[in-house]
């Protein structure tokens, strides 16, 4: 089996809750899938509406449901990388911390040809130091949230929506989890209440300004081992 590439192109990014933007959109990222039922649900929704997001995604689950990454991907959306078994890092190594994250980069490369090229701790656990090292080693930057609508205490759909409403500015990170049901049904009325601000959507890596992510936006380089660009 061919090795799994790594990213090559650095940014001048660490770690990240907002970006500073002239440009007036958001990025809205769902973490902790896919999930068999409401990451298909939720994929519709996005497609109704012309949105794209970008999903942090667990790698024991990218495994367990390859053919919905196949999907996430095929309608657009930016896949990140939320480590392998969703611990809290603060509290591992840096080895375990890089192999957390490598066996997602590798388990979503031989899923859909395209490697992460940002990740979100789970919970937010994630020192600056261990920030530093994976930008470091791994050219990948840390990305957080800038509005939480807090659906993991299910406050219910309505809450969640305005939430995400009221928060909403340009270059805001907003967090979600695709694993949800109310946060689902939540989603029409949060598209629908930020584009009434003004605001509209990007994935991650087009409100960070780095170039096309996905299959169709990598190059290869010949080197002795394998590695490619974004691009």
């Amino acid at each position: 089996m061919p090795p799994v590439p790594r990213i090559t192109e650095r940014h001048d990014f660490v770690s990240v809750n907002a970006v500073r933007t002239s440009r007036a959109a958001v990025a809205l990222t769902f973490d902790d899938g896919p999930h068999p039922t409401h990451t298909p649900m939720l994929l519709d929704i996005l497609a109704r509406y012309n949105v794209k997001a970008t999903f942090y995604v667990i790698g024991q689950s990218v495994r367990r449901y390859p053919e919905i990454l196949h999907r996430i991907v095929a309608e657009g959306h930016e896949v990140g990388n939320h480590t392998w078994t969703h611990p809290t890092l603060s509290r591992l190594g840096n080895g375990s911390v890089l192999s957390e994250i490598d066996r997602t980069q590798e388990v979503v490369w031989r899923t859909v040809g395209a490697l992460p090229v940002t990740m979100r701790p789970p919970y937010g656990a994630m020192s600056s130091q261990q920030s530093h090292m994976l930008n470091d080693q791994r050219n990948i930057p840390t990305i957080m949230w800038s509005v939480d609508p807090e659906d993991w205490r299910r406050p219910g759909s309505s809450v969640v929506a305005d939430r995400m409403v009221r928060g909403a500015q340009p270059g805001s990170v907003i967090l979600a989890h695709d694993i949800h049901g109310p946060t689902i049904r939540a989603i029409p009325q949060a598209i629908e209440g930020i584009a009434a601000r003004g605001l509209g959507f990007m994935t991650m890596s087009e409100l960070l300004g780095f170039r096309r992510w996905g299959p169709r936006g990598l190059r290869y380089v010949s080197a002795p081992s394998a590695s490619y660009h974004q691009g």
